[in-house]
């Protein structure tokens, strides 16, 4: 495994980061915790979660997630050797069963972060994420700006200040954010430089093969402001492995479970994963291997987040933290994204 620090602290991370947000819906309890052993005894000291886990959310499942991974901390002893990091969710009209108030008021942030301590039996979380802004900006499937009507005030500072506090009391370690844009990046640097509050650590946002959109603005406000990415969907939920090309049903793939999830299901994706598949065979790497590879040596990356529902995957997913691809690859990788760019924003 290769290691990296934590941008602005001296916390170590591997470079692959363990997501767990099948935990609870496509893997059992049992199956959690046999990912979280091979992971963890294969050099990945960094989990992530979040409260709105597992996934596709639903009341029902709410929480599993944290409560699997609570349940093998208590099994293992494992917590303090393990970089942790969970989000609170931000507003959405579907997840009114979380709290009274979808928001990142001081009242939401410390009832959202007190019952995930709980369901994750520990007394602080290394890394607390803001899951997706309050205001409406644009995120899924949606490249650019567009303005909308807007009833959000401008709250960085206090979202700030709260969360100086938690750390203050020692239930946080650090910041990040997720699903966020440069403007929102640069908004939360400017408060914490000048008024003295806690500075974001990372970004977590969607970065592989058919959506580099985090290269336009982002990447440079991450190079220049020491802010790492933490690359969900490094694979495209399953479709860069290659699987899909194959004609094979695959009922239990997620976007077959879930065809809500239609982000990486257009026929642009499509043809650029036969391209990028090509070029993975030419040069004698699986499509994985060339996918996570390419992830993995992004200079603004701090950790690549894999997936897995079988252990199968899992172990290859891990293993391509071996894989180095030349100057000669990466060049062909950039030809396809010249011919059919970000086809899944």
């Amino acid at each position: 495994m290769e290691y990296t620090t934590l941008p602005n602290t001296d916390i170590n991370v591997s470079k692959i980061c363990l997501g767990t947000m099948t935990f609870g819906e496509q893997n059992t309890e049992y199956e959690g915790h046999e990912q979280m052993d091979y992971a963890f005894e294969n050099g990945v000291n960094f989990f992530d979660t979040a409260e709105m886990y597992s996934v596709p959310a639903r009341e029902e499942t709410y929480g599993s997630t944290e409560k699997i991974i609570g349940s093998w901390f208590k099994k293992t002893g494992n917590r303090d050797r393990v970089v942790l990091a969970s989000k609170i969710a931000g507003p959405n009209p579907n997840f009114g069963y979380m709290r009274e108030k979808l928001n990142f008021s001081p009242a939401s942030v410390k009832y959202a972060l007190e019952n995930s301590l709980k369901r994750l039996q520990t007394d602080y979380i290394d890394l607390y994420q803001l899951h997706w802004p309050e205001r409406k900006t644009n995120c899924f499937g949606q490249r650019g700006f567009k303005v909308q009507d807007e009833v959000w005030e401008d709250n960085f500072r206090e979202v700030l200040e709260t969360f100086d506090g938690l750390i203050k009391e020692g239930k946080i370690k650090h910041l990040g954010v997720s699903n966020e844009n440069a403007w929102g990046m640069m908004r939360f640097l400017e408060e914490s430089k000048y008024q003295n509050l806690p500075r974001i650590k990372t970004i977590q946002n969607p970065y592989n093969l058919l959506n580099r959109l985090f290269e336009v603005g982002s990447a440079e406000v991450s190079m220049h402001e020491n802010v790492g990415l933490l690359a969900y969907s490094p694979l495209a939920f399953g479709v860069l492995s290659g699987k899909f090309l194959t004609g094979e049903p695959l009922p239990n793939a997620r976007i077959n479970l879930f065809p809500q999830y239609k982000r990486y299901n257009s026929e642009q994706s499509t043809q650029a994963t036969r391209l990028y598949q090509q070029i993975a065979h030419k040069h004698g790497f699986t499509l994985t291997e060339l996918a996570l590879g390419f992830v993995l040596q992004q200079p603004f990356l701090t950790s690549a987040i894999i997936g897995a529902t079988t252990m199968e995957q899992l172990k290859e997913n891990i293993a391509t933290i071996n894989v180095t691809l030349s100057k000669e690859i990466l060049a062909e990788i950039e030809e396809v994204q010249t011919i059919i760019p970000d086809p899944a924003p």
